[in-house]
């Protein structure tokens, strides 16, 4: 099996996997860092999230092979205590309710803000699209977007 060198929040790993064996998988099953989770497997539900390099992307669909070299941020990377605007916002509007696509809804929101730091709401709504809520909270999370918006303004 190929060994493939990568950034992971800051930190450079070494791995020992198939070459397209999923980045999500990687996260979970080699480096226990399980905030990122598994929804459809197909990258349409925006659960596993997390940063390339910067870039929002779906981490149930990127190989191994696609990330070596690359720096990979996990929600457990974001912030070391939880206290990034979009997750200050997040607690403040009371977003999650059953909680498993938080993960993801933060990872991209956190992504567009440092792309677009002053957002319209359909600029937000836009951005937010591709990520489902079972619970449908989207009037919160647009608004929790919103208030970190102008917390990193």
């Amino acid at each position: 099996m190929p060994t493939y060198q990568f950034k992971v929040n800051n930190e450079n790993r070494s791995v020992d996997v198939s070459e397209d064996t999923p980045l999500l998988w990687v996260l979970r099953d080699h480096l226990d860092l399980v905030g990122t989770k598994y929804g459809c497997g197909i990258a349409q539900c925006g659960s596993c999230t997390v940063h390339l390099d910067g870039n929002a992307v779906r981490s149930c669909s990127l190989t191994m092979s696609q990330v070596e070299g690359k720096s990979v941020t996990t929600i457990e990377g974001l912030s070391e205590d939880g206290n990034h605007p979009v997750q200050e916002a997040w607690k403040e509007v009371d977003v999650p309710q059953c909680g498993y696509c938080q993960a993801g809804q933060i990872m991209t929101a956190s992504a567009f803000l440092e792309k677009n730091p002053n957002p319209s709401p359909e600029d937000i709504k836009s951005a937010m699209h591709g990520n489902i809520c079972r619970c449908a909270t989207y009037n919160r999370i647009y608004r929790a977007v919103e208030i970190a918006a102008e917390k990193m303004g």
